[in-house]
């Protein structure tokens, strides 16, 4: 458009403040979203609060409810949520192929949210906070096995260090493990595995049909389980499950803005101010002993997942593995 006008510039089809008028404009709608570090530092903190907020709320909703069943109410008061998506959902024409793979995502999300919901009423706030940093580091293994993904001998280090970061926090054979420990080993692997598929079809479909499709699916994954062991729930609880939904709702816009605004290499790091607020949460609140051995983990479980989200940034590569909270 620039040359066009550049080369009319001499002739008398247009005047010359038209030209330079179009030009200007030209510019500026060519110019990159600002990116602004503050801005997207706090959009991150934000997106950690309203997380740790989420994991406070189911940790003090309790284990009378079944997981199944508060997953499953979770998911269901996120469906109004879907309006603005359904007329291009319905006006999608899904191959046997994309269908395949968000039905797919849909069932190993639904395990990865159960485990999730199962493991967050057992333990500390801050052991499931720490673990939960594996995602990025799962996905890059699934990347390399099943996408293709090289892993440099960084990476390979990277990816290291956060499996022994995981080790730190277990401690196999020195502490007593309760199960939902178990079931937060497995979450990052289903919400992990959710991720890759969601990659395979993210070119060929648009984010808001591909949420809504993991929406819809997961409500109809949860639901027969949900049946099978419902109890009648309380309107205390309700509320409970409502104001998760809510705060997660706002953690994913207020992290989408921090993605817009800032770069990767800033916004990352911050995240792991998410495991401390989780550990002053534990201990002020519900009375969970600081365990130096799962802030010493999640250290190093959010180090290696930062570096490996920062090299495929420097590399400038179509970016597979997910930032810390993404995979929620």
């Amino acid at each position: 458009m620039r040359d066009c006008l550049e080369k009319q510039q001499s002739g008398e089809t247009l005047k010359p403040l038209v030209i330079a008028a179009v030009l200007r404009l030209d510019a500026r709608m060519t110019k990159p979203v600002p990116q602004n570090a503050l801005i997207g530092i706090l959009w991150m903190i934000a997106t950690g609060l309203l997380f740790v907020g989420v994991t406070g709320l189911v940790k003090l909703l309790g284990t009378r409810l079944p997981a199944p069943q508060t997953a499953f109410i979770r998911y269901a008061f996120g469906i109004p949520l879907l309006l603005p998506a359904l007329r291009p959902l319905l006006a999608t024409r899904f191959t046997r192929r994309q269908f395949g793979l968000l039905s797919l995502r849909g069932a190993v999300h639904t395990v990865g949210v159960m485990l999730w919901f199962y493991a967050m009423a057992r333990i500390p706030i801050a052991d499931v906070t720490a673990m939960n940093y594996l995602s990025p580091v799962f996905v890059t293994i699934g990347a390399a096995v099943f996408l293709g993904e090289k892993l440099a001998a960084r990476r390979l280090i990277a990816v290291a260090a956060g499996l022994l970061g995981a080790v730190i926090i277990l401690r196999p054979g020195l502490r007593e493990l309760d199960i939902g420990h178990v079931a937060m080993l497995f979450t990052p692997l289903g919400l992990g595995a959710s991720y890759l598929l969601a990659k395979r079809v993210s070119a060929e479909l648009t984010p808001g049909v591909i949420v809504a499709m993991l929406t819809l699916t997961v409500s109809v994954g949860l639901a027969p389980l949900a049946a099978v062991v419902w109890v009648p729930p309380r309107l205390p609880e309700l509320v409970i499950l409502a104001g998760v939904a809510l705060l997660a709702t706002l953690a994913h816009y207020s992290m989408s803005r921090a993605f817009r605004v800032a770069p990767v290499s800033v916004t990352q790091p911050v995240t792991f101010l998410q495991l401390v607020w989780a550990v002053i949460l534990g201990a002020a609140v519900f009375g969970e002993p600081v365990d130096p051995f799962v802030v010493l983990g999640g250290t190093v479980i959010v180090a290696a997942a930062s570096f490996i989200t920062w090299r495929e940034a420097v590399l400038k590569r179509r970016r597979v593995t997910p930032l810390v909270n993404e995979t929620k």
